[in-house]
C-alpha cells in the first residue's frame, strides 16, 4: 500500500550528524496528488513546521494544545527547550523553559498539568537523571515533584487513576531495567509496583480501558528490538502477555486514538526508519495495517486531541539527526 501524504510547498529542513558536525539539508517539499476520499487506513499530512530540528522529546496534548519538551535540539545533547503548538492557528510559540535540559524524558498530563519524567543529560543514554517537574499551561510555570527512586531515561510515562507510572528505561549504568514506579499526588511520593516482565527500553506505552500496554521497545543496541506486548493491570498489579507488535522495533511513538492504540515509526530497519504504522484493538485483541508515514521517523513521540494525531520532530535517519517536521495522522470519521 502507498503511503498518503499533504505537504505544504515550502521549504523543509533536516538535520543529520555526521562525524561531530550537524549538517541541515534544505529539501523542497512537493505535494502529491491525493485521492478524493480518505482511505480507511488513514492519512498523513504535514502541518507548521516547529522552527528547530528536534528528537527525543517529550509529547503531550494539554488544555488545547500540543507540547513538545526537551529532547535534543540547538545541537545540544539535551535541552530545555518547550515549544506549544495551538491547532487552531497552526502555529507554533516557544513558553517557559524546562526547568533542566533533558533529553529521551517521559511526560504525562495529569489534573491538567503536565508531568515530565527522567531523561537523560549526554547522548547517548548518559546521566539519567530522577528529576521530575510539573507544568501548568495556564500560568506557563514549572515546579520540581519529588525526584524518582530510580534515575532513568527514556522510560515510559502515563497517567492513570490519579497517579503517574514510569516504567522501565535505562538507569546510571546505561543499562535497561524493568523497574516500575508509582506517583500519587496525595503524597507526594513514588513507591514501587510489580516490575515488566522484561527489562527494555525505546518502547510505545499508551493506556487504554483502564490497563497500561508496553509494547516493542529494545533490550540494548536497536539490533536488539523486541515484539513484546506487556499489559498492566492496575486493580491486581500484575502484567500478562498481548498480541506482539507485527514487527519488532524501537523509539516509535505510540498513541490510544479511536479506541485503537496506534504505534508508528522506529528504529531500525534494514538501515532506515520505520515507516510502518499498526493499530492495535483492545477489545479483539489484533493487529492491523494502516497507511505508513511518508518518511520513516524514530526518537519520535505523539499525542492526540481525540481527532489528529500529532507526531512532532524525531529522527530521519538511522543516526543522530532530527526533523522539525510536524506530522499528523487521522482516520475518517465513522
Amino acid at each position: 500500500m502507498s503511503s498518503q501524504i499533504c505537504r505544504p510547498q515550502n521549504l523543509r529542513r533536516q538535520c543529520v550528524a555526521i562525524a561531530t558536525c550537524v549538517v541541515c539539508i534544505g529539501l523542497v517539499a512537493a505535494r502529491p496528488a491525493l485521492s478524493q476520499s480518505a482511505s480507511r487506513q488513514g492519512i498523513w499530512s504535514e502541518r507548521a513546521q516547529i522552527g528547530e530540528p528536534r528528537t527525543e522529546a517529550a509529547v503531550v496534548f494539554a488544555s488545547g494544545r500540543l507540547y513538545m519538551i526537551g529532547g535534543m535540539a540547538r545541537g545540544m545533547d539535551s535541552d530545555t527547550l518547550t515549544q506549544e503548538y495551538d491547532p487552531k492557528t497552526d502555529r507554533w510559540r516557544e513558553r517557559a523553559p524546562l526547568p533542566h535540559a533533558l533529553s529521551h524524558p517521559g511526560a504525562a498530563v495529569l489534573n491538567g498539568r503536565i508531568v515530565v519524567v527522567g531523561g537523560f543529560l549526554r547522548n547517548v543514554h548518559v546521566e539519567a537523571q530522577d528529576l521530575v517537574f510539573e507544568y501548568t499551561p495556564a500560568s506557563n510555570s514549572w515546579r520540581a515533584l519529588s525526584p524518582l527512586k530510580s534515575p532513568r531515561g527514556s522510560v515510559g510515562v502515563v497517567a492513570l487513576n490519579g497517579r503517574i507510572h514510569a516504567i522501565g528505561g535505562r538507569d546510571r549504568q546505561r543499562g535497561t531495567v524493568a523497574t516500575h514506579e508509582v506517583f500519587d499526588p496525595a503524597t507526594g511520593r513514588w513507591s514501587d509496583l510489580a516490575p515488566l516482565p522484561r527489562a527494555r527500553d525505546h518502547f510505545a506505552v499508551a493506556v487504554a480501558d483502564g490497563l497500561i500496554h508496553v509494547i516493542g521497545g529494545r533490550l540494548n543496541t536497536p539490533a536488539e528490538n523486541v515484539n513484546d506486548h506487556d499489559v498492566y493491570d492496575p486493580k491486581t498489579n500484575t502484567w500478562t502477555t498481548a498480541a506482539p507488535l507485527p514487527s519488532a522495533r524501537s523509539g516509535g511513538l505510540g498513541v490510544v486514538y479511536k479506541g485503537r492504540i496506534i504505534v508508528a515509526g522506529g528504529e531500525c530497519n534494514n538501515g532506515t526508519p520505520f515507516t510502518d504504522t499498526d493499530a492495535y484493538d483492545p477489545t479483539a485483541g489484533t493487529w492491523s495495517r494502516l497507511t505508513p508515514m511518508p518518511s520513516g521517523r524514530h526518537g519520535i513521540t505523539a499525542a492526540t486531541d481525540g481527532q489528529v494525531v500529532y507526531a512532532p520532530g524525531g529522527a530521519p535517519a538511522c543516526a543522530t539527526a532530527s526533523s522539525e517536521t510536524l506530522l499528523t495522522f487521522r482516520l475518517p470519521s465513522d
